[in-house]
């Protein structure tokens, strides 16, 4: 029995995930987390009666960068089976203005990229090799791409924790989607860097694979949960109909398929620092290339998570 952790793993795509791990790649004990402990336990427990499989609720408010730090504080204390896996998966976009965590950090950049950069970081000593992180992306990060979504604007780590004009954009619905593409793309450019750390730090170390995911626009999910009711409505009862086009859009069920695929197929396991588009390793945007960018975002985090060493030490 290997463990799985699971960020948002109460979330459509989350649960997706946990159905095809079971399905398809059965011997995986998953822990999900959601910010609702309550909800995240009958989740679990709905999960495992259906399954017949293993599944743990944990608490884990991602807005906080105190609740990563003691969750892994008492990882050690819940006696699973080895952790092999852990998917950074949880996500929101917040379109109706700027809105800070208690660490006084934009929440999109501290949910979608600080909080998961600090759980990897700190859970790196319990996992166990051969090891995967994944980085849940999004193709929104990609401006060749057709989405209709601003383009990410990169402008440093400090500066996107704490951004001093909405990050350049009058309209609060653009900037909130593109502080969500901006996050996007710091997901890819921290997988390409965490792979590059790693490995560069001897055998042991290359034991942990690192990939980001793509799992395209799944409408239906809670990502639009901030949005006019309107969209919502069009987003959870009237999109889900484009998911039988030729583009990219799909069902929360294929792409955890794919996703749990990434976790547990024997075939991938020396596969690190790649892209992968649903089950195609794809390239990513020319911008989540640029290894100044990376090396700028990997220090400044570090720095914004209190562990100045890793900045030191890059």
């Amino acid at each position: 029995m290997r463990t799985v952790l699971i960020t948002g793993g109460t979330g459509s795509l989350g649960s997706a995930t946990v159905r095809a791990l079971a399905r398809d790649y059965p011997g995986w004990h998953t822990v999900i987390t959601g910010r609702d402990l309550a909800r995240t336990k009958e989740r679990a427990a709905a999960l495992a009666g259906e399954l017949g499989a293993p599944v743990t609720p944990l608490g884990l408010d991602l807005e906080s960068l105190d609740a990563v730090r003691e969750v892994v504080r008492d990882w050690p204390a819940r006696e699973l089976p080895p952790l092999h896996a852990l998917v950074c998966n949880a996500g929101l976009m917040v379109v109706s203005g700027l809105r800070h965590t208690p660490d006084g950090y934009e929440v999109t950049f501290a949910v979608n990229h600080l909080a998961h950069f600090l759980l990897a970081h700190l859970l790196r000593p319990h996992l166990t090799a051969p090891a995967r992180i994944i980085f849940v992306s999004s193709d929104t990060h990609d401006p060749a791409r057709p989405h209709n979504f601003p383009e990410p604007r990169y402008t440093g780590g400090h500066d996107l924790a704490r951004p001093v004009d909405g990050g350049g954009d009058s309209d609060p619905m653009k900037a909130g989607r593109r502080r969500y593409t901006t996050s996007k793309l710091c997901n890819v450019l921290t997988a390409y860097e965490m792979d590059r750390v790693f490995g560069a730090e001897g055998a042991d170390a290359g034991q942990i694979s690192v990939n980001a995911f793509d799992p395209g626009l799944m409408p239906g999910t809670g990502l639009a949960r901030d949005y006019n009711l309107f969209f919502r409505f069009a987003w959870k009862y009237l999109l889900p109909a484009l998911t039988v086009l030729p583009r990219n859009f799909h069902t929360t069920r294929t792409s955890g398929a794919a996703l749990a695929r990434l976790i547990a197929d024997p075939e991938l396991e020396s596969v690190s620092g790649k892209y992968f588009q649903g089950r195609r390793q794809v390239r990513s945007s020319e911008e989540s290339y640029d290894l100044e960018k990376a090396a700028e975002l990997w220090r400044s985090s570090a720095e914004l998570v209190g562990m100045p060493e890793l900045a030191d030490g890059r």
